[in-house]
């Protein structure tokens, strides 16, 4: 067994422009989804809005939400029409694009995100489903995932 010293690690090469951008984008949505999130549940709990729960569906590089339900305990009511600011990233900049839109898109905004950031391309091949929760007493959203795959076992036997 032979021991390795630091002097022998091969030194890292400087990350590419890309590579530069890319990570701090990626740091920046990071943050602006934090700050998107706690608005969006601000404006939520000052309707009333206790819950919200989405669920979706995607297979052969499709994905759509297929219902969206806003609840005040457990009864259902209409979604919230307030405008609320909301951030994006935008390739290149350092800081995020600004505008004001409804409670309805920047939940759909969120759960795509959010779908996209633990499961990207879950829309593909065959696809997945599931519900996010937005749980506004806990400011949490809970992506409830379940994937879809076509399974295959092959036997040889030779007598």
């Amino acid at each position: 067994m032979s021991e390795t010293s630091d002097t022998d690690a091969k030194p890292i090469p400087p990350l590419s422009e890309w590579e530069m951008l890319s990570a701090l984008r990626i740091q920046l949505e990071v943050e602006i989804f934090q700050t998107n999130k706690v608005t969006l549940f601000s404006a939520l709990e000052r309707a009333g809005v206790t819950k919200i729960v989405i669920t979706f569906d995607g297979y052969g590089d499709s994905g759509q939400i297929e219902d969206v339900q806003a609840k005040a305990g457990d009864d259902d009511i209409t979604m919230p029409n307030a405008m609320i600011e909301f951030a994006t990233t935008v390739w290149g900049q350092p800081e995020p694009e600004r505008s004001s839109v409804t409670v309805a898109t920047a939940v759909e905004s969120l759960t795509y995100d959010a779908l996209e950031r633990t499961h990207g391309g879950w829309e593909n091949n065959d696809g997945a489903y599931g519900a996010i929760i937005f749980d506004v007493a806990d400011y949490s959203i809970t992506l409830d995932y379940n994937e879809r795959y076509t399974a295959s076992e092959n036997y040889t036997h030779s007598f």
